[in-house]
Formats: C-alpha cells, sequence, structure tokens
C-alpha cells in the first residue's frame, strides 16, 4: 500500500498552468498566492500514473474509444461509493460538467426560456445559462450566520422554489449537490422535496454532482436521480473524475441519463458540436482513478479533514472576524467577511492587494455573496499557513 505525501511542495510554475502561471493575464500581481481554481496541489495516484505512462509508451494517440472495461469502473466506483446503481446505456461523454451544462440548456429549454438555480452557486451555471440566450432565475439559498451546533448555515427556501417554478414558467432546474460554494451535502430528505416540487410541475433536473465524492465524516452524499424512482425519469446526472482525482486539464466526464428520450435529445446537442470522441488519455485516466484510486482517495480526504481543522482553529484564535460557514462537503471553503465591514469588488481588491492572495471573490457567486470569499484547501498545510498569515497580517493592518 502507498503512502501518499500530501505535505510535499511541488512547484507548477511554469507549466501553463491556469491557477499559477496565468496570474497577470488575469489582472492579479505576480508573485500574488493562489487559492481559487478548483484543482488540487497534489500528485495523482500511482494507479493513474502508471497507466499513463503506459499509454505514453505505446506511442500512439489515435481515435479513442472506451469499452467495456471503462464502463465498469464507472457503474462500480457509483454502486459501491454512492449506493447507485447505474447501466452502461445511460452514460455519455462529455469533456467536461460545464460542457454537458450548455447541452442541457440547449437540449431542453428555448431561447428566452428561463433556467433556475439556487445561488451563491458555482458561476458557470449563470454564464451557461445566459451565453445561450436563457433567463437565470434565483432561488437563492437562505443563510443563517449563526447557527447551533447540528444545524446547517443554507437552506432552501422551498416556497420561494415553487413560487419562481410557476411564475416563471421554469422547464430545467440546475442543482448543485453536494453545493460550491457553500459546502452543502443535501439531506436525502431536502432533494426529496425539491423533486416534489420539481415532478409536480414538470421540470427536468441537471444535477451537477462533480463534487460528490467529497464529504466530510457525518455526512452522505445522495445522488438525486437515487432518492426516487420517479425522479430519474426527469435527471440528468453531471459526475467526473476530475475534481475527485485531480484530472481536470485530461478533460473528460461521465453524464448519466437513464430517460432515453431526455439522453436522445442531450446527445443531439452533443453532435451539433462536433464531439464525439473523449481525449484518449483522460479515458485512460478515468478508468485508473475509479479502478484503483480509492486508497489514495482515502488518505486525500484524511488529509483534507486535517486541512479544514487547521483553517477553522486558525480562524477562531488569530483572525475571528471571518467566520468560517462549516462545510459538510468539497475541498472548497466559504468564508463570510461581513465584519471586516467591506464586501464586492472592493473585498476581492482587499484580498489581492493587502494580502496578496488569489481567491475567488464571493460576487461572482451571484449578488448574495458578495461578503464572501471561497479558498481552495487543497494545498499542502504550508501553503495554506502561508496564506492565513498573509490574510492575518492584512486584516490586522485594516484602519
Amino acid at each position: 500500500m502507498a503512502t501518499y505525501n500530501f505535505d510535499k511542495i511541488i512547484n507548477r510554475k511554469g507549466t501553463n498552468c491556469l491557477k499559477y502561471d496565468y496570474a497577470v493575464e488575469r489582472g492579479k500581481p505576480a508573485d500574488v498566492l493562489p487559492l481559487w481554481v478548483a484543482d488540487m496541489d497534489f500528485t495523482v495516484s500511482e494507479e493513474i500514473t502508471k497507466s499513463l505512462h503506459a499509454a505514453v509508451d505505446h506511442g500512439i494517440y489515435g481515435y479513442t474509444q472506451p469499452k467495456d472495461a471503462y464502463y465498469n469502473a464507472i457503474t462500480n466506483w457509483m454502486e459501491k461509493n454512492h449506493n447507485w446503481k447505474t447501466k452502461r446505456e445511460w452514460i455519455m461523454k462529455t469533456p467536461g460538467v460545464v460542457f454537458a451544462l450548455g447541452a442541457a440548456v440547449k437540449a431542453f429549454t428555448k431561447p428566452g426560456d428561463a433556467v433556475l438555480i439556487q445561488n451563491p452557486v458555482y458561476y458557470p451555471f449563470t454564464n451557461i445559462i445566459r451565453d445561450n440566450d436563457r433567463r437565470v432565475i434565483d432561488n437563492t439559498l437562505l443563510y443563517e450566520k449563526r447557527v447551533t451546533e447540528g444545524k446547517s448555515q443554507y437552506s432552501i427556501d422551498y416556497e420561494d422554489f415553487e413560487r419562481k417554478i410557476v411564475q416563471e414558467h421554469i422547464k430545467l432546474f440546475i442543482l448543485c449537490n453536494p453545493h460550491n460554494p457553500v459546502g452543502r451535502v443535501w439531506t436525502r430528505e431536502e432533494l426529496q422535496q425539491l423533486g416534489e416540487i420539481c415532478l409536480r410541475h414538470h421540470v427536468i433536473v441537471v444535477s451537477d454532482e462533480i463534487h460528490n465524492d467529497f464529504v466530510y465524516p457525518g455526512f452522505e452524499h445522495t445522488v438525486f436521480a437515487n432518492v426516487d424512482p420517479r425522479f430519474a425519469e426527469f435527471t440528468v446526472t453531471c459526475t467526473a473524475p476530475s475534481k475527485t482525482f485531480n484530472l481536470a486539464g485530461l478533460q473528460i466526464s461521465n453524464i448519466f441519463i437513464s430517460n432515453e428520450t431526455l439522453r436522445e435529445a442531450f446527445q443531439k446537442e452533443i453532435d451539433k458540436t462536433g464531439y464525439d470522441e473523449p481525449n484518449a488519455l483522460g479515458a485512460v485516466a478515468c478508468e485508473a482513478a475509479y479502478c484503483g484510486g480509492q486508497e489514495w482517495l482515502d488518505q486525500l480526504r484524511a488529509y483534507l479533514l486535517e486541512n479544514l481543522n487547521f483553517l477553522r482553529a486558525y480562524l477562531q484564535e488569530k483572525l475571528p472576524q471571518i467566520h468560517l460557514v462549516e462545510p459538510e462537503g468539497t475541498y472548497l471553503v466559504w468564508l463570510d467577511c461581513s465584519e471586516l465591514g467591506i464586501s464586492g469588488k472592493e473585498l476581492d481588491q482587499f484580498i489581492v492587494e493587502k494580502a496578496g492572495l488569489w481567491l475567488d471573490g464571493g460576487a461572482m457567486f451571484g449578488p448574495s455573496g458578495a461578503d464572501f470569499q471561497r479558498v481552495n484547501i487543497a494545498c499542502p498545510r504550508a501553503t495554506l499557513e502561508l496564506a492565513l498569515d498573509k490574510l492575518k497580517a492584512a486584516v490586522d493592518n485594516l484602519g
């Protein structure tokens, strides 16, 4: 059994890395410390590396279509890790989940239609809807800053959810489960309530479950389509090995659609783009990850929990002005900075110019995120500590 050293600092500069090499192009100082985009500063598992080496040594990278072993790896992973029995014919490959969101928006709505989301949420949801000439309707999540132990800080406004479906003639709802950036892992009961409303009003659900393998102890990810057999008939489930196994650059995602009519409509939109064969190395890495990556992932999750505990303790002891929104899942942590007295663009500028950090500003996740920052804790502990020290020094110097 391999033991992985997640404390090891790996220099990613000079590798055309979006996270480390594009600060100046994105309007940031060259020396800014990045904890923004959702990839990890960790090398992948041995099994993935060995499989990729074998593919590279073969020396030919022609058109590729995965066969039974690929699909078996995915379906076995979903059953073992998420208690979800799936079928090969449900799986459709795309180069990414955002690509799949775009295909779904075009397949299931028309220009001018409204699409429902729940801000503050992963900002490409908004972009992909607007870029395809649809209207964004926001069922804003309810936020309670201070809550008793054991109660979530974010919750769903079901009355508003159903009211907007009716008023705006909603045909499509994009769910984020687990939720990025607020870190909620929606319970079966919460998903049941959402599903009943969508069933009642004939709303198709696209469930982005790309963070499904990152759930903290005491919580459990529930696949929306698996909550109720009726829900599977109107659900598109988006998954990928990219977040779980740090493979984003290899561009492979697996989209599950059990309803044949929805699947055909979705495939038609993919066909319109000209996309067919997946990235050859992405397919190799995906199969290797789901077949042999469990031990690496278990060790990684333990390390991320330690990082989260470190972050929580640091904020409580040294930076009480910044409030941790307790995550139930994902390695992306939502920080409430409202007590600093600055918000939106001013807060973003403070983080970059005074703290020397590149985080994801909360306002990009919707207006309800203006007082927040999203930080990626999938990095060595020393990197996280350095970032927090820089943040503390900047806050200490606030007038």
